[in-house]
């Protein structure tokens, strides 16, 4: 067996950055960037009003100002004509017009009408010019790069995108993914199993864990037979980029996965892994480039290996920095075994926003209904066996709080 090191270093050796693809802006979103997206001209790109009130051009001693006009929203810029006793009505959004510096907002106004004129009385003189102005390029310069590669295409990036007039965007194409589950145990979600016989919730479970991550996968079930499952395995590696199975893999006299992917001509780069749950696991791939995890078939396992192999990988191959959070034991814990134990944890945040670990140990790496529990879990390294309370690991994290 081989540590927990070592294997993900050998998985992210694995994960070669995938091609770049243009999509319309509209069916970016979730995506990966490939590209930097810079500003095409100054944010904001004029003058801009920020409050519906009155435009005019700032002197120390408060005054009476008559009313020249009304500038709205998408009108070319207006001139004030009187620097020294006119001022014009203008909206929010409006380009400031030229001889003004300084907008004072209705709510602090009074208009009145005389002798054929409008009158603006400011009740609240400003301190000085430029109140209610945002200034051209105060957040960003023309050219300035706005958008770096790697991110992920969230509806505020979607916005900036647009503004910038971006109707395209480079993104990282998705792998084809397939989520194959083993099993003669196995029945669809939508039968009624026999005594013997279980739902599947594997692949559901992978297949929700892909989606939040923007992924699309197909699930297929396939039976513990040694020719159907090189046949059936043979066109889904033709057709697919990434295959993660579940079960099979273990030493049961019906685990033909890995000798299957062998005749399959799949390169195995490990099988079985110094940690708990999850300690079967294989990971391969071919000449061509296509991926296989086959990861253990108990829930538990499958589920943690998924976020801490599966996930890191999709990252590094998507162009992704994959985040890193920690979070303290709230309580001690014992593991005598010299493996990795990936600890089932509930997380809570301390008022100075360290994320606290509450364990949930469950009963084993069968114990799915435990799962719906969780936020995810710590990694507790193999060199020691006490974990004290307020100490500090790696929390990975499924569950988005």
């Amino acid at each position: 067996m081989i540590s927990v090191t070592e294997a993900l270093q050998i998985i992210l050796n694995h994960a070669p950055r995938a091609s770049v693809v243009t999509l319309p802006l509209e069916l970016a979103v979730g995506r990966i960037l490939r590209e930097p997206v810079s500003a095409d001209r100054d944010f904001p790109p004029f003058d801009r009003v920020t409050m519906d009130g009155i435009a005019f051009t700032w002197q120390p001693t408060p005054r009476r100002l008559r009313v020249e006009g009304r500038q709205l929203a998408g009108a070319p810029q207006g001139q004030l004509q009187d620097r020294a006793n006119g001022c014009l009505e203008v909206m929010t959004g409006t380009v400031l017009p030229q001889n003004a510096d300084t907008v004072v907002r209705y709510e602090d106004v009074t208009l009145q009408e005389e002798a054929e004129s409008v009158w603006a009385d400011v009740q609240v003189w400003p301190e000085r010019a430029g109140q209610n102005v945002h200034r051209q390029g105060s957040d960003r310069s023309q050219h300035d790069v706005l958008l770096e590669p790697g991110v992920r295409l969230s509806p505020a990036e979607i916005a900036v995108a647009a503004t910038v007039g971006k109707a395209e965007v480079q993104v990282s194409h998705m792998p084809r993914v397939a989520l194959i589950a083993t099993g003669d145990e196995l029945v669809e979600v939508t039968q009624a199993p026999a005594p013997h016989q279980i739902r599947q919730s594997n692949s559901h479970a992978l297949q929700a864990a892909l989606h939040q991550e923007g992924i699309g996968a197909e699930r297929y079930h396939l039976r513990d037979d040694y020719d159907a499952l090189k046949t059936q395995l043979r066109a889904l590696l033709e057709a697919h980029d990434l295959l993660i199975l579940s079960g099979g893999v273990s030493k049961g006299t019906s685990d033909f996965v890995p000798d299957v992917l062998a005749d399959l001509g799949v390169q195995r780069h490990f099988h079985r892994l110094a940690q708990r749950p999850g300690q079967p696991i294989w990971f391969g791939t071919t000449a061509s480039g296509k991926v296989v995890f086959a990861l253990p078939g108990n829930p538990v396992s499958t589920f943690f290996c998924f976020y801490r192999y599966v996930r890191p990988w999709l990252y590094r191959h998507l162009g992704v920095d994959f985040p890193t959070e920690y979070a303290q034991l709230t309580v001690e814990v014992s593991f005598k075994p010299a493996l990795t134990y990936l600890l089932p944890v509930r997380v809570n945040s301390s008022p100075n926003g360290v994320l606290l670990a509450v364990p949930l140990a469950g009963q084993g790496s069968g114990d799915l209904a435990n799962l719906s529990q969780c936020d995810g879990f710590l990694e507790l390294p193999p060199d020691q066996d006490t974990f004290p309370a307020g100490a500090s690991f790696p929390f990975f994290r499924f569950r988005r709080l």
